[in-house]
């Protein structure tokens, strides 16, 4: 076969690869929602004179074609089977799995990400915090603080991390749960902790602030499917999980306002979010912006007020039973003060609590 002949045979097959996609593209039903990668797929972006002549059309339909593109789960797959199994790389887009476990790499320490964070807490606590009976900070370590290490992957050094924090937020006493957790208490696929393995952490954080709470529960599995954030991040097929929720006498009788968002009344666990796009939003609804959770069952007259990320959300229930009342307030989605002043701290315990990935990344906070 002639040269010619070979390079007009290839010529076709490319185009005719190239027609059968674009052809695919056009006629293949469209996901509303990615499942997989946990967002909407970009829309086709409307044809005007005005967003052909400044560009946007070409960069929006460059995107969208991407999203949209035939067989993109397969192909994610392909590149990720290939990167791993392949070419040996450790880590595909900055995440990992070892031991069954994936996890991204936080790293390096962001020093100026941790001093922002710092000067936020620091303003609530002079603005709203002086007639607080006592105020308390506690650090979530990331997955990667567990695994780094025996995978050979890079990880910050939380003892240094928690360091430069609690220098950050001197006025708070420091509440160390570290020692309490371990790579099992994660989810596989999910950056969370599971709520069914930190009732040693709900315990010790009740304790170090001077109350103390049932820590009997029993358990319900809401699904047995949970796949969390890192399984679309890491494109390989993995296993689904469970999602279990917890339950004392405090939390059935647990009355939780949404004082915010829409000003109703939810429930501590709404189960009908465990078939959603995010599982883990059972626990409170998600992150909402400021809840008020009151407990009928108690009258100590302790109130406690939780500036948080989502790691909470599965987390205050089990501190329910200590308080008559626990506020939960994320600042990553409402200024502090339209928060605040909805507020009493008066005699109010104050707890930030807050993981490592949104402190090192704190340009979330408000």
């Amino acid at each position: 076969m002639s040269d010619k002949i070979r390079n007009i045979i290839m010529c076709i097959s490319f185009s005719l690869a190239v027609g059968v996609l674009a052809l695919l593209c056009l006629v293949l039903p469209k996901e509303e929602f990615n499942f997989m990668e946990r967002r909407e797929p970009k829309p086709m972006p409307k044809l005007t004179a005005e967003s052909i002549l400044n560009g946007s059309f070409m960069s929006n339909f460059e995107e969208y074609t991407t999203d949209n593109f035939p067989f993109r789960k397969e192909f994610r797959a392909l590149k990720a089977g290939t990167s791993k199994y392949v070419f040996q790389k450790m880590d595909n887009n900055g995440v990992y799995m070892w031991d069954g476990y994936i996890s991204s790499m936080e790293y390096p320490m962001d020093s100026d990400s941790l001093a922002y964070a710092g000067s936020r807490f620091s303003y609530i606590n002079d603005k709203y915090l002086s007639e607080a009976k006592n105020v308390y900070f506690s650090l979530i370590p990331d997955k990667n603080a567990f695994m780094a290490e025996e995978s050979g992957h890079l990880s910050m050094n939380y003892d240094d991390f928690a360091d430069r924090m609690t220098e950050m937020v001197p006025f708070a006493d420091y509440i160390d749960i570290y020692p309490l957790l371990s790579l099992e208490d994660y989810y596989k696929t999910d950056t969370h902790w599971r709520q069914e393995s930190i009732a040693d952490v709900a315990e010790h954080l009740l304790t170090s602030m001077g109350t103390s709470g049932d820590n009997s529960y029993t358990e319900e599995v809401l699904t047995e499917d949970f796949r969390g954030v890192y399984y679309g991040q890491y494109a390989l097929p993995v296993p689904g999980e469970k999602i279990v929720c917890l339950s004392n006498e405090a939390i059935d009788s647990a009355v939780v306002y949404d004082d915010f968002q829409d000003k109703n009344e939810i429930p501590v666990y709404n189960v009908g979010l465990a078939d959603s796009k995010d599982p883990y939003e059972v626990y409170l609804s998600g992150s909402l912006s400021y809840l008020k959770i009151k407990n009928p069952l108690q009258s100590n007259g302790r109130r406690l007020v939780v500036f948080r990320d989502s790691f909470t959300s599965s987390l205050a229930p089990l501190l329910l039973s200590g308080y008559e009342e626990v506020t939960v307030l994320d600042i990553r989605y409402q200024m502090p003060d339209v928060l605040c002043s909805k507020v009493n701290f008066t005699d109010a315990d104050v707890l930030f609590i807050y993981s490592a990935q949104v402190l090192n990344n704190s340009e979330t906070i408000k």
